[in-house]
C-alpha cells in the first residue's frame, strides 16, 4: 500500500502503486539469464590453442584460433595447447652390463592439431600423466639395456636416438608428435663411479708416461744424430788436413824447403856442431857485427904529424 505524504500545507498526496515485489524479481532473474545465456553463447580460442567442443559431453567438433558461437548450457569448449611443451622425467633402469642407470630424460613435443579431438575423446585432457611419461619410462628403460654403463656416457647421441625412435613408435599413433629428446643426466652407483674415476686415473697416467717414453726416444735420437753429424763433421775435418798433407808432399822439393827455412831463419847460428871428434863450438857472430865489419875492414888513415920548419937566422 502507498504512503501519504504532504505536499505543502492543507495538501495531502500519495504514492501511485508501483509493480508488485514478485514481477520485478521475475524481470531481475530474466535478465540474469539472458546475460548468462549470451555470455556461453561466444567463446574465445587463445593462439596456439584448439577448443574441442562437447554437446552433453560428446565430442562435436574443433574451434581454431578466435571468437566462435556456440549453443549456451549444452555444450562445453575444452581447451587443447598445440603448442611446443617441454616435459622432464627420471627413470631407472639396469645396462647391459648390469648396472643401475638412473636417468634424466628431457621432452619436447606438440600436440598435433588435427588429431585433438580424438586425443581428449580417447585419452582426455591429462595425456602426459597416462601416455608420454610412461612411454619415455619405457623408451629409457629398452635404451639403457642396449649399451653398457660405459657406452652410455661415451655413446650418448646414439642412446637420445634410440629413445627417440621408441617414443615415436610410441605417442605418435596418439597424436603427439615428438620434436626434440635430451639426456641431461647420467647417475650412477657410487661403487661404479669409483671404478670409472679409477680408470679415468689409469689411463691419464698410462698417456703421461706414453708420452714421457715418446719424450725420451726423441731426445736419444736427437743426440744419436747430433754424435753422427759430430762425427762426420770430424771425418770431413780429417779427409780435408789429409788430402791438404798429400797436396802438399806432391808440391815439396829441396828448394822449396830451403826457402820456407831462409824465410824462417833468425839470422843467429848454431852454438855448436856435431863432428867425428865430439861437439865443436862455433863462433856466434851477430849480425849486428857483420854489419859494421866493412867499416872495421878499412880504418881511417891516422893523421900526420906536421914536419918542424928549422926557424930563419
Amino acid at each position: 500500500m502507498s504512503q501519504p505524504f504532504s505536499n505543502g500545507p492543507g495538501q495531502v498526496l500519495r504514492m501511485p502503486r508501483g509493480l508488485p515485489y514478485g514481477a520485478l524479481t521475475l524481470i531481475a532473474v530474466v535478465g540474469a539469464i539472458a546475460i548468462f545465456a549470451l555470455v556461453n553463447a561466444t567463446t574465445v580460442v587463445d593462439a596456439g590453442t584448439r577448443g574441442v567442443v562437447k554437446t552433453f559431453g560428446e565430442v562435436t567438433g574443433v574451434f581454431g584460433e578466435g571468437l566462435h558461437f556456440r549453443a549456451p548450457f549444452v555444450t562445453e569448449v575444452v581447451p587443447v595447447d598445440v603448442k611446443t611443451q617441454r616435459l622432464t622425467s627420471e627413470s631407472s633402469a639396469a645396462s647391459r652390463d648390469l648396472q643401475i642407470v638412473t636417468t634424466q630424460v628431457v621432452l619436447n613435443y606438440r600436440v598435433d592439431p588435427d588429431s585433438v579431438a580424438t586425443l581428449v575423446r580417447e585419452i582426455g585432457v591429462d595425456y602426459e600423466a597416462k601416455i608420454i611419461d610412461p612411454a619415455i619410462q619405457e623408451s629409457v628403460k629398452a635404451a639403457t639395456a642396449q649399451f653398457t654403463a660405459e657406452n652410455l656416457i661415451t655413446q650418448r647421441p646414439l642412446v637420445s636416438d634410440s629413445i627417440r625412435q621408441v617414443l615415436n613408435e610410441r605417442l605418435t599413433p596418439r597424436g603427439i608428435i615428438v620434436e626434440e629428446v635430451s639426456i641431461t643426466e647420467f647417475n650412477f652407483s657410487e661403487e661404479f663411479s669409483r671404478a670409472i674415476e679409477a680408470k679415468q686415473v689409469a689411463e691419464q697416467d698410462a698417456l703421461r708416461a706414453e708420452r714421457e717414453l715418446r719424450r725420451a726416444q726423441i731426445e736419444a735420437q736427437q743426440q744419436v744424430a747430433r754424435a753422427e753429424a759430430e762425427a762426420e763433421a770430424r771425418l770431413q775435418i780429417a779427409r780435408a788436413e789429409a788430402e791438404a798433407l798429400r797436396l802438399q808432399r806432391e808440391v815439396i822439393s829441396p828448394e822449396l824447403l830451403q826457402l820456407r827455412f831462409i824465410e824462417r831463419w833468425n839470422g843467429i847460428l848454431p852454438r855448436f856442431m856435431s863432428g867425428d871428434s865430439g861437439l865443436l863450438p862455433l863462433i856466434n857472430i851477430p849480425a849486428s857485427e857483420l854489419e859494421e865489419t866493412p867499416a872495421a875492414a878499412n880504418p881511417p888513415a891516422p893523421a900526420t904529424e906536421p914536419t918542424a920548419v928549422p926557424a930563419a937566422p
